[in-house]
């Protein structure tokens, strides 16, 4: 498999660093790697309905256009199981291209190759 995989552990919450981690989702997948953005801790909000809309760090695109731009293109969402149970999100909250998964998923991608980053 190879390709990359982001963990991006948050969102509303410092918009600067999920930004950050968007921008580089969305040029890694435009550069046809293979791009999955694990979602942990806070960072699972980010794969709610709605919460991307309300996301805009200065001097980055909005989330919503970074995230839409992102799976327009291929890239997925993982969402970590028991981070976004803690939060109360569940499968029918998520937006498109993301995914609740276990940890397991996330070992099997780093196994196969993938080289990771964390935000």
């Amino acid at each position: 498999m190879n390709g990359l995989v982001i963990n991006l552990t948050r969102s509303a919450d410092d918009p600067d660093r999920s930004s950050v981690a968007m921008v580089v989702a969305g040029a890694s997948v435009a550069s046809d790697q293979t791009t999955t953005v694990f979602l942990s801790s806070e960072g699972t909000r980010l794969a709610q309905q709605g919460v991307a809309d309300d996301v805009h760090e200065e001097g980055f695109a909005p989330m919503s256009e970074l995230v839409a731009t992102y799976v327009a293109a291929g890239g997925t969402f993982l969402v970590c199981s028991p981070c976004a149970k803690k939060r109360g999100i569940g499968e029918d909250d998520l937006i498109e291209g993301a995914s609740i998964v276990g940890g397991a998923t996330l070992v099997a991608l780093l196994a196969d190759g993938a080289a990771s980053l964390s935000f």
